[in-house]
């Protein structure tokens, strides 16, 4: 038995990690909602807090803008392609 957090959009079940399944498996779910909404690694969020802390001359949001201009196709090709979907 695996224990897993997902999140439910577009009336689809994604794990939020990876699963030890085999393809086309059935399974059998037992749904008990989270009391919060999409979880953050703390880790992480506390290190990116320290680094905006120690940097008193953060990027502008146009120098922001500025390199992501120049990333070749979009965000939400990104995501898609991360998560698998076509």
């Amino acid at each position: 038995m695996q224990e897993i957090e997902a999140i439910y959009e577009n009336g689809v079940l994604r794990p939020l990690g990876p699963l030890a399944l085999k393809e086309s498996q059935t399974v059998r779910l037992l749904i008990a909602a989270s009391s919060g909404g999409a979880r953050l690694d703390g880790s992480l969020l506390d290190r990116a807090k320290a680094e905006v802390a120690a940097s008193p001359n953060g990027p502008t949001l146009e120098e922001i803008r500025r390199r992501l201009s120049v990333i070749p196709g979009s965000m939400a090709d990104f995501v898609a392609a991360e998560r698998g979907e076509y």
